[in-house]
């Protein structure tokens, strides 16, 4: 799968482990309808006061034709508050919630990705807020796009995000004894032994070809 060979390993994972580039802010003018956006969310932050768009967002990208704000998750909430009310906005509708580790991004372990849509003006963009693994808390969004619910609750599972205020995180698809996150990072390879007709098959990483 990676062009690893002569390994042994039947996984599809050979140890090729490649770097993660967090991509830098991008600068005005960045043309078409983001101009458009970020002007008209940091007009709406000042006419209600703190946060200021510098206050509340750490960063702007524009990668692939896609608009990503970096928000602080203090300010995550007022954030997209003002991005689902404000007229000139409008992003009404919140698209789910997923959960990205980067194990070696110190002090920002923890990821969390909310896609926007508005159906007033036809425009999409991401908030993406992080959080250290030694503090894995971000607000949740629930009670301002009641949607991410069980967005929230998949991303806790695997991720182990928690997300404060949400109204019942719970796991989602694990069952509720389980220990660990699976989609993290540093999650063991493989899962559980399966037995099938009395042979057991062992968990991908640890299969190895005899032939």
């Amino acid at each position: 799968m990676f062009g690893v060979r002569g390994s042994g390993d039947t996984s599809g994972f050979g140890g090729l482990v490649r770097p993660v580039d967090m991509p830098g802010g991008t600068r005005p003018p960045d043309g078409g309808d983001d101009d458009e956006v970020v002007a008209a969310l940091t007009a709406a932050l000042a006419s209600r006061g703190e946060p200021t768009f510098d206050e509340a967002v750490e960063k702007v990208v524009v990668h692939g034709g896609q608009l990503t704000l970096h928000v602080r998750r203090r300010h995550l909430p007022a954030v997209a508050l003002t991005l689902r009310d404000d007229p000139a906005l409008r992003f009404e509708m919140s698209l789910g919630a997923s959960g990205v580790h980067y194990p070696d991004a110190a002090g920002h372990e923890l990821h969390v990705v909310y896609p926007l849509q508005s159906i007033t003006h036809n425009r999409r963009l991401l908030l993406e807020v992080s959080a250290p693994d030694s503090d894995p808390h971000i607000p949740s969004l629930t009670r301002i796009y009641p949607t991410t619910d069980w967005h929230e609750r998949e991303t806790y599972d695997f991720f182990g995000v928690h997300f404060d205020g949400h109204p019942s995180l719970t796991r989602i698809q694990m069952p509720d004894d389980w220990e660990g996150h699976p989609q993290r990072k540093d999650y063991p390879l493989g899962g559980i032994p399966v037995q099938y007709k009395g042979a057991t098959i062992p968990p991908p990483d640890q299969r190895r070809a005899y032939s």
